[in-house]
């Protein structure tokens, strides 16, 4: 169990090996998640990586995404019909 001091501005300083398991550093931000009475702390961007893959969920396999060559060729096609649309009418 770690114990950290709440100033008197309300901030406190996470000890090394929490932040360490947190995966934060300097500049980082983490979450408050009120969980059944507790509080928890986490790593705001993995709660956000964790909320986008879960939002795609299901598209890579509608899409036929089987591995990143696929995914790098969606990309590369999106990419083109967005600079033909952007430049088509700049000749």
């Amino acid at each position: 169990m770690e114990v950290a001091k709440i100033t008197s501005r309300g901030q406190i300083t996470i000890p090394i090996d929490i932040r360490k398991k947190l995966g934060v550093r300097e500049g980082d931000k983490v979450v408050f998640i009120e969980d059944a009475g507790r509080i928890v702390v986490a790593n705001a961007t993995k709660i956000a990586f964790a909320q986008l893959r879960e939002a795609f969920s299901g598209e890579a396999e509608r899409l036929d995404l089987k591995d990143e060559q696929d995914v790098v060729a969606l990309v590369d096609e999106v990419r083109g019909k967005m600079w033909e649309e952007r430049y088509a009418n700049n000749d």
